[in-house]
Formats: C-alpha cells, sequence, structure tokens
C-alpha cells in the first residue's frame, strides 16, 4: 500500500513565510520576526504529524450492478470499506477511475448512509482497471494532508454497443431463419414433399396416392432437404483498412465494432445461427441462442484492434455458402470492391466506413448490397439493406 505525504497550499505557504521571517529577522534586526517564523514552522511540523502520524489500514471490495458494461450505459459501484483506525477520521474519499469510464467517485467519509458508491458510464471499449480507493485526511489548521490508498483495484469490461436494427425485408433460406438454422433435415411434412414418378426399387410405402390419382401413373414422395443457412459477419480489421490505433479511439473503428456486434444480435435474435469472423478467418463468437454466447461475443469485441491482413471471402467462408453475409470494413477502394465477392451467399450486405469514389458502384456490380458507415450505425444498416433478399442470382 503506497502513502504519499505532503503539505496543502495553505502548508507550503507558511513554510515559505517562516523562512521569510527568519531572513528578514537578520536583515532588518527584528526579533519579533524570528518568533513568527519560529511559531510557524513549528505549527507546521506540528499540523503533519497529526495528519499522518494516526495508524490506519483497510481492506476494500467492490460490486458492479452489470458484469459487462456497454458503452454510454450507466452501472453502480458498491464499496465495502473496512477502515481500522484508532478515531474514525473525518477526510474525504474517492476511487481512481480510467479515462474509458466516467463518473463521480467520491465523497465525503464517513458517509451519512454508512455505504460507498458512485455511478459509472461506460465511454470506451476495453477491459479497465477501477481503484485503489484514496482516503484524504487534513488536520484541522488546513496545513498538512495525506492521501491513502486502500484496496486493489478491480477490473471492468466495457463493452461495445448494441443498436437496435432493422429486419430483413425477406427472410434467407427455406426454414426462413428458425432456430434450427445450421441443421439440415429431412422433411415430414406436406409442405417439403414433392411427387416423382415411380422408379423400379421404390419402397410401395411412398407411393403419393392423392398424385398417382391426379396423373393417372404412379408417383412416389419425394422427400427434399430443407435447410437454413447460417449467417456470417465479417469485420475486416486488417491494418490497412484503418488508422494506425493510438491513445484516442478511432471513431470509424469503433462505429464498425459497434455494427459487428449489433448485426450478431439482431440476426441471431431473427433465427438464424450467426458466426462472427474477423478478415483473417479468426473465429471472434457464435451465436446459437445462448445468452453466454453473446456476452462471450461482446466480450471478444471488447478487445479486438486493428492488425493483420485480410483474405479472400470465398476462403473465409469455406464449404457451403452462407444466407446472410455482412462484411465490415473501413476504406474501401474501387479496385478492392471490385476483388471482393459475395461467395456465393444468398444476401451479401457491405458497409464501408470510407468507401472512395467508385467504390459503391464496383460492390453493387458485385451483388452486394451496399451503404457507408458513419456514426449512426443503425442508420446505416438500413441503408445497406437489400430492398427484397434471396430473390434472384448473386454472383458468386
Amino acid at each position: 500500500m503506497r502513502r504519499r505525504r505532503s503539505l496543502t497550499r495553505r502548508g507550503a505557504g507558511a513554510l515559505v513565510a517562516a523562512l521569510l521571517c527568519v531572513i528578514g529577522a537578520n536583515l532588518v534586526a527584528a526579533p519579533i520576526l524570528l518568533y513568527i517564523g519560529v511559531l510557524l514552522a513549528l505549527l507546521t511540523g506540528f499540523s503533519a504529524l497529526m495528519a499522518w502520524l494516526p495508524r490506519r489500514t483497510g481492506t476494500v471490495s467492490r460490486q458492479v450492478s452489470t458484469d459487462l458494461l456497454t458503452v454510454s450505459e450507466t452501472s453502480r459501484v458498491s464499496i465495502r470499506f473496512a477502515l481500522r483506525s484508532l478515531r474514525v477520521p473525518h477526510a474525504l474519499w474517492h476511487d481512481v477511475l480510467p479515462d474509458a469510464v466516467s463518473g463521480d467517485a467520491g465523497g465525503e467519509y464517513p458517509p451519512q448512509s454508512g455505504q460507498l458508491g458512485y455511478r459509472i458510464t461506460g465511454v470506451r471499449r476495453g477491459v479497465w482497471p477501477i481503484g485503489p480507493l484514496v482516503l484524504r485526511t487534513v488536520d484541522p489548521f488546513g496545513l498538512a494532508q495525506r492521501e491513502q490508498e486502500f484496496g486493489e483495484t478491480r477490473t471492468v469490461t466495457v463493452v461495445p454497443e448494441v443498436f437496435a436494427l432493422e429486419p430483413l425485408a425477406v427472410r434467407v433460406g427455406a426454414a426462413g431463419g428458425t432456430a434450427h438454422t445450421s441443421s439440415t433435415r429431412l422433411g415430414q411434412g406436406a409442405d417439403n414433399l414433392s411427387p416423382r414418378f415411380y422408379l423400379p426399387g421404390d419402397s410401395m410405402r411412398r407411393i403419393h396416392w392423392r398424385a398417382t390419382a391426379h396423373r393417372g401413373q404412379l408417383m412416389v414422395r419425394q422427400e427434399e432437404e430443407e435447410s437454413s443457412p447460417d449467417a456470417i459477419v465479417v469485420l475486416d480489421r486488417s491494418a490497412e483498412r484503418w488508422d494506425r490505433p493510438g491513445d484516442d479511439a478511432d471513431a470509424a473503428f469503433e462505429a464498425a465494432v459497434s455494427l459487428c456486434a449489433s448485426s450478431a444480435v439482431h440476426l441471431a435474435d431473427e433465427g438464424y445461427g450467426v458466426d462472427v469472423i474477423d478478415s483473417a478467418g479468426v473465429l471472434l463468437g457464435t451465436l446459437r441462442g445462448h445468452e453466454d454466447d453473446r456476452d462471450a461475443l461482446l466480450v471478444a469485441l471488447a478487445l479486438i484492434a486493428p492488425r493483420g491482413d485480410h483474405r479472400d471471402v470465398a476462403t473465409l467462408i469455406g464449404g457451403a455458402p452462407p444466407g446472410p453475409l455482412v462484411y465490415i470494413t473501413g476504406r474501401l477502394t474501387e479496385d478492392d470492391a471490385a476483388s471482393l465477392r459475395t461467395a456465393g451467399a444468398a444476401a451479401g450486405i457491405l458497409l464501408a466506413t470510407g468507401p472512395e469514389q467508385g467504390a459503391a458502384e464496383a460492390a453493387t456490380r458485385n451483388g452486394w448490397s451496399f451503404a457507408p458507415l458513419g456514426d449512426d450505425v443503425a442508420a446505416a444498416w438500413a441503408d445497406a439493406l437489400p430492398e427484397r433478399i434471396g430473390v434472384g442470382d448473386v454472383p458468386g
């Protein structure tokens, strides 16, 4: 535990005045100035002893009302402070906060309520330390002060803000984006059965009697596979797309991360199984209807930063093309957009924070539904939504 002891401005002024009085007493031969100087020095020393001589120890425990703090969200921090001292001092306390969260983390000690607490608001995503708790006491003359730190720090995770987005106009996939999107299953009802002509070797139990009577020839039931493709959200965080990371947050990259989280959660709420990957193919999270999956994704996005290179979309996706494919990137030239393919996705949605001239037209020619991404994440998503998803051929 580190202790810091120092004089107040008044105390420092008293020492300076004491020194000047001693010097003046020698210069003008005035003993009264010497007495005043000595008195001021002794009073300052006595005040310092009163401030820092008492021995104090204590323990601190903090509890944050939310496990994950969202950017712009407010949460309450409750502190249990057990101070061990000969007498309870009248002091001021404050909790050390990083710039990534804001709040009025201080007050008088001891508080009238008996509890220490304050509210914090997330400002910048990441994992940040809160604390230690600092207790500041001042002697009755206001000449000396003592600042003493208690307890360890506690980390708080600030995750990107998740916005409510407009629904897709038409859901992709035969199942319409149900909770079983990741499965491929044989249909068992009339909706997914189509009759075909009888072939030698077909079981008689599969004869479709209604179609046979209608056609006048033996027809059998053919079970069609029904599937609803998963959705994929790609966050292009390759270094060439973004400004070099610095002390201040890149507003464009923060908007991209927020849209990545918002679109993934939105598609999962619509019933799709969602995979979130970066431009190098690293899996950031999956959403399959579990709350823990959502929290794990938000924590991963809280720590993400621009780095690495990007790979071809078809290489990222791998096997079967997805239903909705959301691709979020930064700077986008016309050549970049011309080489960016939807890889056979049923619906390709492309958003860029820095599209250059000709990029939007090139992306549209490749089958993307394109929109620039600015500060308003929800509005950019609405602009990027195709008028009708899953209809017509999409270039691969």
